[in-house]
């Protein structure tokens, strides 16, 4: 399996929404952004998939290595191998890698937010940067576009939390700032025993709002010349708050139970953004 096979194939098998945006690209961005989120997938399954902490620290500082010397034309993974030699081109540096490793390793080092300015911090590292990557693969010529991908990754790493509140729970980690519960008189021990009531409803409906307004000041502030080149991040965009419209009509059913779009449904409104441009 050659490296881009490899990366092809991590990208595809991960079943993500991303994976749908990547189609309408032409070859060279796809070729870049499918290695890129092919890292991320990697750096993350550390986190998800190692249940020691401290083998999966070691793992994270292995891949910090792996960065460098990459950077320094010596690429080992396959990940590295594909992604590497096309880095120059599209504007990814080795500083933007090591903070997605950050972001993992903050995953490895608490599992609680007091705040929503600590939680933004975290999805910064997570999904801002990674937006900002990916910004510059689809071509930007404004750098205002830059503001834009860092809020639309926010607003997605909002949705994604919404989302996985049960399947955290069950791993022991509660992303919703603690200041919010406080707010909304929902204890923690409540949801690691994934346990409904209004009060929960209402602190995910907070927690909604939140994430949509994160997406009407994205959009708002993507120039209208990056707009066609940004087609892939709008797809994303439609694809994940379709997503969280679907958790709204279902009333946050969220803490036994993923809720997830079909492929199908990723494809047509991915198809219809690239057709309309918004």
């Amino acid at each position: 399996m050659t490296p881009q096979q490899y990366v092809q194939d991590k990208a595809a098998r991960s079943g993500s929404s991303f994976y749908y945006a990547f189609l309408f690209l032409p070859p060279p961005r796809r070729a870049a952004i499918t290695a890129f989120y092919a890292f991320c997938r990697e750096v993350d399954d550390v986190v998800d998939e190692v249940s020691d902490p401290a083998i999966a620290a070691t793992k994270l500082a292995w891949w910090r290595r792996e960065v460098a010397t990459s950077f320094e034309g010596r690429p080992s993974h396959p990940v590295m191998q594909a992604l590497q030699p096309i880095a120059a081109e599209f504007g990814i540096r080795a500083d933007h890698l090591l903070s997605v490793i950050d972001g993992c390793q903050m995953d490895l080092d608490q599992s609680r937010y007091l705040d929503f300015a600590g939680l933004a911090r975290y999805c910064h590292l997570v999904a801002g940067v990674v937006g900002e990557v990916a910004a510059g693969i689809f071509g930007r010529t404004q750098e205002q576009t830059v503001a834009y991908a860092h809020r639309l990754g926010l607003a997605m790493q909002l949705t994604n939390i919404i989302r996985d509140v049960g399947d955290d729970a069950r791993r022991g980690r509660i992303y919703l700032p603690a200041s919010d519960l406080k707010q909304f008189d929902v204890k923690a021990q409540e949801i690691l025993n994934r346990g409904y009531s209004e009060r929960f409803t209402a602190l995910m409906r907070f927690q909604a709002e939140r994430a949509h307004r994160c997406y009407d000041e994205a959009l708002a502030l993507l120039p209208e010349t990056d707009r066609n080149a940004q087609k892939p991040g709008l797809m994303m965009a439609n694809i994940y708050r379709s997503l969280l419209r679907e958790i709204e009509a279902d009333n946050f059913q969220v803490l036994h139970q993923r809720i997830s779009l079909t492929p199908m449904r990723k494809l047509w409104i991915a198809m219809q953004t690239h057709w309309r441009g918004r």
